[in-house]
């Protein structure tokens, strides 16, 4: 027997529905016991299958295994082999916490095919042995015949054969929240995706109104929810771009640390001539200092501190290097309804052969009024406008739910293309519950796509064109036009001419082409009198009651943007940031909504549908999203493809989804956002950060925290490389000068500012937030090292320099103050216990100290005056500066720690000369910055006048 479960393809949504039990070897009173269990036996259980997981051990071992911690574990066995133990225990403890802290970060992260499997319902109704039967979904066969109700969740894709006003929500698998009508008559059109189809409903869906039979036509991973989750589990996660550049930078510490270790080494042979093992452990001691144990939770708490800002700021960060890569996006490919715009259907226009009017007000909230030029207009003074609200409301079955609490939103029942119909009916002062008491519904004539209409028939307290009964009928506008033999002109009915009916068709394009949704509502009296209407309600039909009819006017709506993002995209534009429309609406409205909020500034954008992009190769891909670009109708697997295509272009691509549809490319994206509001649980646990407000003008605070958190890394990498400098060149005069100059710092000494003094400051940096111009700078180049020689310029010939000399006239000033002149032999010579040595090494380890306040200072900015963020607003930095002062007074004067860190008391005049240095050396970098700034200034005409 053919696997009916892979036959689908052959398009049974072409076949009529009597032809299609035929064609799936199935019947209308469904398949019998036996015949079910035969083809589970042969294409197994309805299921969505699950990937194996990682182990949480090998999770957990892997914060300890790349390459900067395995730097990290190596620098402190140096420390044991060097003779330092207290060093290599702290070394390590700094791994373990950090790794520690990383993994419980993460920890809930990949957890997208649990709520792929969550979203599937437990149970099913089907017709088995021509009875119906409540089985369990997993348990769900090809050939199977469904019986649908609303509220249903639906088990399998399925083939419509039954459909009594059959509307299924579909947002799971489109994105697109506005219920679709289902048919079961044959689909002959060729250029429609699966979720186009009005004869085919989809597992993971489910019905939002109506009900229906349809017959399984796949299972499991074959239907397109299972394929959805293929694409999930598949998705092979990349290194963000941080984790590339760290890794870069562990390389290129460790060779630098490494030469500096070897050259010291050779120095003290060939100058000093220390022994071989003497020489070889101050060597460790130097590769050590100059490796940044402090790196790994600076950019830990950089990222953990923009995770909390951030979710102040309505965005939720599941993963830490997440942040960053938000601040390396260059492009982001965004949903647009309840992304970029508010998901609340609203009526902005109505218009009438008289007149057209505007509709205020946003959302589902009744606030707002009906205008006429510059005046609001009531209903009831207007008989068209009263007609055609009425008409709307009442020809409608959706209903509005008011808050339960105050500043809630209003909850939508039904359609919210309807809802929206009763919120007009509401600010043109009619009441739609009132009304609908004084003209109860007794018919109705549902929707159907054939039609392309529907039709209420409601009992009336007092004649209308002398009737006391009366049709509503409201669709698409050339149908109804077209049924219509009279119009409302001015309070009045009149023949419908050729004129009247350009004039009506050209409104109705004229919206169309600004992307709106246009309705037209008309109605018909139904007189006793009239021999064309059934005498008996019950013979009411579309053939006997849609006919005649006198068109009362046009309803326009669409789901506004939000009045925020507009400025949220020009701010994009600003920061090099490209942003791409990838929507499961129409093309026209997508490209108004695009056009309004400023994603397109161009006349003609290229608009893609899904038919389209099917046709499209690779490369002619590439080339359209070079330019002004709109995605309508998309695929999950097309969106996929977009954000692949993007990624092969050298973009940094951010996506934003809210459905089961967009989990695949949400996980393939560099970072996947999804709404926290109307968001799945699938998409949610797929993506890399989650928008508590559904907003877009989140993300692109999000990618400014992003960007902060590079600046930040930066910022740490410039302040405790300059202090390397100040370390490097006491050691590098000593070796020069072959030991006339005795050490002014110790291998201890060296250790207790990367470990002690520096680690607090510089994990202060890490907690900036953004500069103010942060947004003006084009996206940083993925591929531009962490360490770039401008950087590493800054920090060894400026800042370094600036602290080894001042590190240096520290310790000449304690020599010269005990007496020492050129000349003469140095104190320290031939006795590191000279107190007058160890008080100069002292003053040496101090001035780098004090030194290092006034740099931390200079690195909290780039080109911007320290004075402009407040010199001390940054607390965290504030309490390192606090402590580090505290750890030398403390190393100075209790004797224990004297004789570790070769250290003595200092005196007032010692601590007058140091705390010259922090405001010295912040003059100086002040100095520099305000010279920067002003050549700027000066070049930036020149640079507009040449059109750069």
């Amino acid at each position: 027997m053919e696997d009916t479960s892979r036959a689908t393809p052959v398009a049974v949504q072409r076949l009529t529905a009597d032809r299609v039990f035929s064609a799936l070897e199935t019947s209308q009173a469904g398949l019998t016991q036996e015949e079910a269990q035969a083809r589970q036996a042969r294409q197994g259980k309805n299921l969505i299958q699950t990937e194996r997981k990682a182990s949480p051990v090998l999770a957990f071992l892997s914060n300890f295994t790349h390459l900067m911690a395995i730097l990290l574990w190596a620098a402190g066995a140096i420390a044991f082999v060097a003779g330092l133990p207290e060093l290599g225990v702290a070394v390590w403890l700094v791994n373990v916490i950090n790794g520690c802290f990383s993994f419980w970060q993460e920890y809930r992260a990949g957890k997208a095919t649990d709520a792929l499997k969550k979203m599937l319902p437990s149970y099913a109704t089907v017709v088995r042995d021509g009875q119906e039967q409540r089985i369990l979904a997993e348990d769900l066969v090809p050939g199977d015949v469904m019986v649908l109700a609303e509220g249903d969740k639906i088990s399998a894709d399925a083939r419509v054969v039954r459909a009594s006003d059959l509307q299924v929500n579909q947002s799971t698998l489109t994105g697109e929240s506005n219920p679709v009508r289902k048919t079961s008559d044959a689909v002959l059109e060729e250029d429609l995706t699966q979720a186009e189809t009005p004869n085919l409903i989809f597992a993971g869906t489910s019905v939002s109104e109506g009900t229906g039979r349809a017959v399984v036509t796949r299972i499991g991973m074959d239907t397109e929810f299972g394929k959805i989750a293929h694409l999930t589990q598949n998705m092979q996660e990349a290194e963000s771009p941080l984790q590339l550049q760290l890794n870069r930078t562990t390389k290129q510490i460790t060779i630098f640390a490494t030469c500096m270790g070897v050259g010291f080494f050779l120095l003290d042979a060939l100058f000093v001539k220390s022994e071989f093992a003497v020489a070889f452990i101050f060597s460790l001691g130097m590769i050590v200092a100059f490796i940044p144990e402090g790196l790994l939770p600076t950019v830990t708490l950089s990222l953990a501190m923009a995770v909390q800002r951030m979710s102040r700021r309505n965005a939720l960060v599941k993963k830490l290097n997440s942040v960053e890569t938000l601040g390396s996006c260059s492009v982001i490919c965004t949903d647009k309804t309840g992304t970029l715009t508010q998901n609340e259907m609203t009526v902005n226009h109505l218009w009438t052969a008289s007149h057209e009017y505007e509709v205020t007000g946003v959302g589902y909230a009744p606030e707002g009024a009906v205008r006429l030029g510059e005046k609001d207009v009531d209903a009831h003074a207007d008989d068209d406008l009263r007609l055609l609200v009425t008409g709307g409301a009442l020809c409608s079955n959706a209903r509005l739910l008011p808050p339960e609490e105050e500043g809630g939103r209003y909850t939508v029942l039904g359609d919210p293309t309807e809802a929206c119909l009763l919120v007009a009916a509401q600010k043109a002062g009619i009441e739609p519950s009132e009304q609908e008491a004084a003209w109860p519904r007794v018919r109705e004539l549902p929707f159907e796509s054939r039609r392309k209409r529907m039709t209420t028939i409601h009992q009336l307290s007092e004649p209308l064109d002398g009737a006391r009964r009366v049709a509503f009928v409201k669709g698409a506008p050339n149908e109804v036009v077209r049924l219509s033999t009279r119009v409302r002109v001015d309070g009045e009915p009149e023949a419908m001419t050729d004129e009247l009916r350009n004039k009506i068709m050209a409104a109705n394009d004229a919206y169309a082409a600004d992307g709106l949704r246009v309705l037209a509502v008309a109605y018909r009296p139904l007189a006793a009198d009239d021999p064309s209407v059934p005498r008996s309600m019950s013979e009411y039909s579309p053939e006997t009651i849609e006919r005649d009819l006198t068109f009362v006017g046009l309803e326009v709506m669409q789901d506004p943007p939000r009045p925020e993002v507009a400025a949220a995209v020009e701010q994009c534009r600003r920061a090099g940031i490209r942003v791409i429309m990838i929507t499961g609406d129409y093309g026209l409205t997508a490209v108004s909504i695009a056009r309004k909020i400023g994603i397109v500034r161009g006349e003609h954008p290229r608009v893609f549908s899904g038919v389209e992009l099917e046709r499209t190769s690779d490369d002619e891909l590439k080339e359209a999203l070079r330019g002004e670009v709109v995605f309508a109708r998309m695929a999950p697997e097309q969106k996929l493809r977009v954000v692949e295509n993007l990624q092969q272009m050298g973009e940094i691509v951010a996506v934003t989804g809210d459905g089961v549809n967009d989990s695949p490319a949400l996980k393939k994206a560099d970072i996947g956002v999804a709404m926290g509001i109307t968001g799945t649980d699938v998409a949610k646990e797929a993506a890399d950060m989650v928008l508590t407000d559904d907003n877009f003008a989140s993300i692109v605070h999000a990618i400014e925290e992003g960007r902060a958190v590079y600046a930040n890394i930066r910022k740490f990498m410039l302040y405790i490389l300059n202090s390397n400098m100040p370390e490097a060149v006491p050691s590098a005069v000593y070796l020069l000068s072959g030991g006339a100059v005795p050490l002014p710092l110790t291998t201890m000494q060296i250790l207790t500012i990367d470990l002690g003094t520096d680690m607090l400051p510089a994990l202060g940096l890490g907690c900036e937030p953004p500069e103010d111009d942060v947004m003006d700078r084009p996206p940083r180049d993925p591929k531009e090292p962490l360490l770039t020689g401008r950087l590493m310029r800054k920090a060894f010939l400026w800042y370094g320099l600036m602290g080894g000399i001042v590190s240096m006239a520290a310790y000449l000033f304690a020599q010269i103050e005990a007496g020492w002149a050129p000349g003469l032999e140095m104190f320290g010579v031939g006795s590191d216990l000279d107190p007058v040595y160890v008080r100069a090494t002292t003053m040496c380890l101090a001035a780098i100290v004090f030194a290092q306040i006034g740099q931390v200072l200079n690195c909290r900015t780039e080109t911007a005056s320290v004075f402009s963020r407040g010199l001390f607003s940054n607390r965290h930095i504030n309490v390192g500066i606090v402590f580090e002062i505290c750890l030398i007074v403390f190393i100075t004067l209790f004797p224990p720690f004297q004789a570790v860190f070769h250290t003595s008391p200092l005196g007032v005049w010692d601590y007058v000369f140091l705390c010259c240095l922090p405001p010295l050396v912040l003059a100086v970098e002040e100095a520099r910055k305000a010279l920067f700034r002003q050549i700027r200034r000066r070049r930036a005409p020149r640079a507009v006048a040449e059109g750069r």
